[in-house]
């Protein structure tokens, strides 16, 4: 979908729509701040590769970070169009960026019902060069993780949906990790699993081929039985208590007085709870000295900070070491390829 959105038609529609939308009371007044920087974001894409730099004059680059709301605003000005001219016969409709879900409610007649389908699927794809590749109509379908099925009492059974080119190839046991890593991989699955799975029989299956996986990956049985009895009584415990379908909100923060130290992770650095007591005992509240966050800056102002969040990124990999994607320096320039 990125690659296929026209720039300048696009630029043009959501540039339009921010005036609209920010002229209404009570709105900040940053309106040409955000026109112009949508501009120099999505106008100027430039991609080096080797010696030479490219500028991409039509589509939307895939890495970069707006591209997914922008993508989401693009198609959303033809949805609130379109989809209230059918809403007697599309009584759902849900769309993830370029994944569409919804539910048609058929005509009685089937050869009127295959023409309004016809053309509710000519309707879909009447903006701006963008191409949907629709399923046919069925009780099953396959969204994002999900597989559903449309019972006969018109209930909605759901299950795992997992490709099967997928290998998984989760983190093996010799990698240098925190060791949380493997609880908190089997504590989430686990609850994926138990919430997205209406039967037991189904919730059982995919556990036990979990399971499996990890097995065959290298980690030992010992480790693994007692960490997955703790998940299910953990996602016991949360299903019944938040209810299968409602998510905690995160607890309030004020992200202000945070301060991050980035690290490397190594398995053998000082534990987090060493840096934290280390930091409370020398910098945060050092004896004999005001709490940091009462101290002021050069600028006179409160420097605020009481919380310290270790963030850890991971060391290179065989796959950084052994698959270079920095070609400058093996072989003829890029550049010279080129015919003028």
């Amino acid at each position: 979908m990125y690659t296929n959105i026209k720039t300048d038609v696009a630029l043009a529609l959501i540039s339009q729509l921010i005036h609209q939308e920010l002229r209404k009371p009570q709105q900040p007044s940053y309106t040409e701040a955000l026109v112009s920087a949508i501009h120099i974001v999505f106008a100027n894409s430039i991609v080096k590769f080797g010696d030479t730099y490219w500028r991409q004059i039509s589509g939307t680059g895939m890495g970069i970070a707006p591209a997914p709301p922008w993508a989401t605003i693009f198609y959303a000005l033809h949805e609130q169009h379109f989809v209230p001219k059918w809403s007697t016969h599309l009584i759902f409709y849900k769309r993830f960026i370029d994944d569409i879900i919804g539910i048609w409610l058929p005509h009685p007649d089937m050869a009127t019902d295959t023409s309004l389908w016809s053309a509710f699927c000519t309707d879909l794809q009447q903006w701006h060069g963008l191409e949907w590749t629709v399923s046919p109509l069925s009780t099953r379908c396959n969204f994002m993780d999900l597989a559903l099925t449309l019972t006969p009492t018109g209930k909605i059974d759901t299950n795992l949906f997992e490709k099967s080119q997928n290998l998984y190839l989760y983190i093996p046991p010799g990698s240098a990790h925190p060791k949380g890593m493997i609880k908190g991989l089997i504590f989430g699955n686990t609850l994926r699993i138990m919430r997205l799975c209406s039967h037991e029989d189904d919730v059982s299956t995919h556990l036990t081929n979990f399971k499996t996986r990890l097995l065959a990956r290298g980690y030992p049985l010992r480790l693994l039985e007692p960490l997955f009895l703790q998940a299910i009584q953990h996602a016991k415990t949360f299903i019944r208590n938040q209810g299968r379908n409602h998510m905690t909100p995160p607890s309030p923060h004020n992200t202000s007085t945070k301060i991050f130290l980035h690290l490397e992770f190594h398995p053998e650095d000082p534990k987090p709870q060493a840096i934290h007591r280390l930091w409370q005992e020398y910098v945060s509240e050092q004896e004999g000295e005001h709490p940091l966050r009462d101290m002021c800056n050069s600028f006179k102002e409160k420097v605020n900070l009481d919380h310290l969040t270790i963030a850890y990124s991971r060391p290179p990999n065989l796959r950084n070491r052994f698959s270079v994607r920095d070609i400058s320096g093996r072989g003829r320039d890029v550049a010279s390829y080129l015919v003028e």
